[in-house]
């Protein structure tokens, strides 16, 4: 199998893939052939993105899922599409995120960054998992940051219940991503579906310009979710963090069993999601 039909036959949903590493993610993984379903909080953004990526590689297996993730109502609405829809899914890309240098709340009542970047790929995943078990082998991906590393947790504050502070519930929500896929591996054990997590690198992206930051071109960027969703090399790895499509080493936090099961159990009851 050549490097452009590495996916042919596989269907993957890549979510925030209308902007950024999300959108050339999904770029590249179509240019493999892929079954490649584009969400997208915009359906007229999405299609012109789908418009776009079949030009560039002539691949029209593409397709369209609309939901704003910040609303977990949503969130399961795109669930039941997808395994509607689908009759297969191969891979999970967790890869929508935001960062907000204020304090907004969402319609559930959750802190926004905390909804999007960290309850809605939880709640995404467990949901889609009856798919990817009858896809497998199969892969779930989340797009964390090294940022992880600088979280504060209190248990407490998951939901800036008491304070708020941007940059904070950003390194918490990313924390939180590999809190979740670290024990989600654990729980998948033998299923024949994988999860992983990343750091893009320091990427242009319209999250870094808030940052007044610069970074190396999303054709990086996206090269380790690519990587994770499509290489034979990791097919069966799972539970791991990945930087520069190597095996890296996060935070203590990030590997600490008992906070593992709270993020995960204090995340199921927020989403109510039936353990």
């Amino acid at each position: 199998m050549t490097a452009n039909t590495l996916m042919q036959g596989k269907t993957v949903l890549i979510t925030g893939a209308t902007d950024g590493i999300g959108r050339e993610t999904a770029r590249q993984l179509a240019a493999m052939d892929a079954r490649v379903i584009v969400h997208g909080r915009s359906a007229e953004k999405a299609a012109l993105v789908k418009k776009d990526i079949i030009a560039d590689t002539s691949n029209d297996k593409l397709e369209t899922a609309i939901a704003d993730l910040s609303v977990m109502g949503n969130v399961r609405a795109l669930a039941d599409e997808i395994t509607d829809r689908f009759d297969r899914l191969d891979v999970l890309i967790n890869n929508a995120g935001v960062y907000l240098t204020e304090y907004i709340e969402t319609a559930d009542g959750f802190e926004k960054t905390f909804a999007v970047d960290h309850l809605a790929p939880f709640l995404l995943s467990n949901l889609l998992l009856p798919l990817l078990k009858a896809s497998a082998p199969a892969r779930v991906i989340t797009v964390s940051s090294v940022v992880h590393g600088s979280a504060r947790v209190d248990l407490d504050n998951l939901n800036a219940e008491k304070r708020f502070h941007g940059w904070g519930a950003y390194c918490l929500s990313k924390l939180g991503n590999l809190l979740f896929t670290f024990e989600l591996a654990r729980r998948l054990k033998g299923s024949g579906v994988t999860a992983n997590a990343l750091h893009p690198g320091t990427v242009n992206t319209k999250m870094l310009e808030k940052l007044g930051m610069q970074g190396k071109p999303v054709t990086e960027g996206a090269a380790t979710s690519v990587f994770l969703a499509s290489s034979p090399d990791v097919a069966g790895i799972s539970g791991k963090y990945f930087s520069q499509k190597r095996i890296a080493k996060p935070s203590e936090a990030a590997l600490d069993r008992e906070l593992q099961l709270k993020f995960w159990d204090r995340s199921t009851e927020m989403v109510s999601l039936a353990s």
